[in-house]
């Protein structure tokens, strides 16, 4: 199936709007971390790789950052016993620091996502189902500092988070996150940045599907005025 433009709306010259009409429509936005905000594939490679070391066990590395999204015990079943997963799970996350947080990068356009959002008066929440610990490291090494990070939530877990934030709209990856923002009621924009393809997004029920977060401070600019 052919990848359709992103469900951009077409620009208008939309009339200047006041300081009392922006803060009428200031909106919570959610993102989600790994694969819509950062590049976390070659730091989780790593640690795995550093465990499977540590623990004598083979771990394919590359197979395991190509479905990211699920929390960490999700993985592990696939490598370890049932009954070894919670103690391996607290190895890799007392690793994870030294090992991952250096190798990872912003994905293009994080920085000006939030920011798209931030000038706007509106409030920038990190939901993720990472370690909120290791979540938080990850934004404070790249310089990127949301309005509240909320950790360890996955799929319909999130909408917690994005319920008690007043989130009007989230924005993540994977299909956990189409099914996030629905149950919470948001607006849901994907980026097809991580495993899931632009279709299966839709398929899903996202509501928007932007290329990557290059895209969302234009969507945003015209999200807003056509919300009011």
């Amino acid at each position: 199936m052919p990848c359709a433009h992103p469900g951009r709306a077409k620009r208008h010259d939309w009339p200047q709007l006041g300081d009392g009409h922006n803060a009428r429509m200031a909106i919570t936005v959610g993102f989600d971390l790994d694969m819509t905000l950062i590049d976390s594939r070659p730091g989780i490679r790593a640690c795995y790789q550093a465990l499977s070391e540590r623990t004598g066990t083979y771990i394919d590395a590359d197979l395991a950052v190509t479905r990211l999204g699920p929390p960490l015990a999700e993985e592990l079943i696939n490598w370890f016993p049932e009954e070894e997963v919670a103690t391996v799970a607290d190895v890799y996350r007392e690793m994870y620091p030294s090992i991952a947080i250096a190798e990872t990068p912003a994905l293009p356009g994080a920085r000006e996502a939030i920011a798209a959002v931030r000038e706007t008066g509106g409030r920038a929440i990190v939901v993720t189902a990472k370690y909120e610990p290791n979540a938080k490291l990850h934004l404070a090494h790249l310089g990127i500092e949301p309005d509240a990070v909320i950790g360890d939530l996955w799929a319909e877990q999130k909408a917690e988070a994005l319920r008690e934030h007043d989130a009007g709209v989230y924005v993540g990856d994977h299909v956990g996150d189409v099914r996030g923002a629905r149950t919470a009621g948001a607006l849901s924009v994907a980026v097809a940045t991580g495993p899931c393809p632009p279709e299966e997004l839709r398929a899903a029920g996202a509501d928007v599907v932007l290329t990557d977060l290059t895209e969302f401070p234009g969507w945003f600019s015209d999200y807003r005025p056509a919300r009011a």
